[in-house]
């Protein structure tokens, strides 16, 4: 909130968390966009960080489908002008929603016109709705409408659809319903380097939250930050053989590279699942089965360049 600034007043604004920005938010976006054009302001998306479920709950919230970066990304990729990224902590949650208005929208944003569902709720205990919106924007000058839903086989396209799809590794769903295939992209960390010592080198993501939408085994397409794709095998989950992560870890194993990686962005494609994660009694049996992973994979893609 400090960062809002003169410059920053006159806009048309939206608020939410929009996880994965999917089909769904994409239509918002269209709304805010267009609406922007015609009143000539510029088109604004409200986040928060971490997501208020997320304050709320912690390690029980629902998997992240993106992390704040890809968010932004995605955002300014899907038409809009600026992020509004406020930190959801006591503070900003123990405003009111009288408080809300005045403090982010009017004095911060200087909103003009305000695009948001019938069922946003916010404020302190989430006392504040559509219809508090509606009169606060009357007595302080700016217009508030609905966003359109979207939908998809007579479904909305929503988050939790998304993630369900993932779950059961219907990526091609899942990549109808985003409009685009999922990944995850990152920077590229040290592990602990068990990888190399067993001859199948990684390339690790540290996630940076609780749980992950997807776990297991995958054959993968990674993109490499000089724009060259890869086939890989990448392993996301805590690891249970070597015991040492509670949140989970991207790790990704890249046929036919040399080089290093570190401190670059890779993004990862999922595109067929091998098997689930789990625990072997030695790292014997851990190698063993990599191997047998990469043996996998490489069947996967042998099969996929013929279709």
């Amino acid at each position: 909130m400090h960062n809002l600034r003169p410059l920053h007043h006159g806009s048309v604004v939206t608020i939410g968390s929009f996880d994965g920005v999917h089909l769904g938010h994409q239509a918002i976006i269209r709304q805010v966009t267009e609406k922007a054009a015609e009143l000539n302001l510029p088109s604004v998306v409200v986040v928060f960080e971490p997501q208020p479920h997320e304050f709320f709950s912690a390690e029980q919230a629902p998997a992240r489908l993106m992390r704040l970066r890809e968010k932004a990304f995605a955002l300014f990729e899907a038409g809009i002008d600026r992020v509004c990224c406020l930190q959801f902590n006591q503070a900003l949650r123990s405003l009111s929603a009288e408080e809300f208005v005045q403090q982010i929208l009017v004095d911060g944003l200087g909103v003009k016109h305000l695009i948001v569902g019938d069922d946003f709720r916010f404020g302190k205990d989430r006392c504040g709705g559509y219809s508090y919106l509606a009169k606060a924007g009357q007595k302080q000058g700016f217009e508030v409408c609905d966003t359109h839903t979207f939908e998809v086989d007579g479904e909305r396209v929503s988050s939790t659809r998304i993630r369900k799809q993932l779950e059961l590794a219907n990526f091609e769903e899942a990549a109808r319903l985003l409009g685009k295939p999922y990944t995850i992209s990152g920077h590229v960390g040290y592990g602990q380097q068990l990888g190399r010592t067993l001859g199948v080198p990684t390339a690790n993501v540290h996630l940076q939250r609780y749980r992950s939408p997807l776990q297991g085994v995958f054959a993968v397409r990674a993109t490499l930050p000089d724009g060259r794709v890869c086939d890989g095998v990448a392993n996301v989950g805590v690891r249970p053989t070597i015991g040492e992560k509670i949140k989970p870890i991207l790790e990704v194993h890249l046929l036919d590279f040399t080089g290093s990686l570190y401190g670059k962005i890779l993004t990862v494609e999922f595109l067929h699942k091998l098997r689930e994660e789990k625990k072997f009694a030695s790292v014997d049996l851990l190698k063993a089965q990599i191997y047998r992973d990469i043996d996998e994979a490489k069947a996967y893609f042998a099969l996929e360049s013929t279709v």
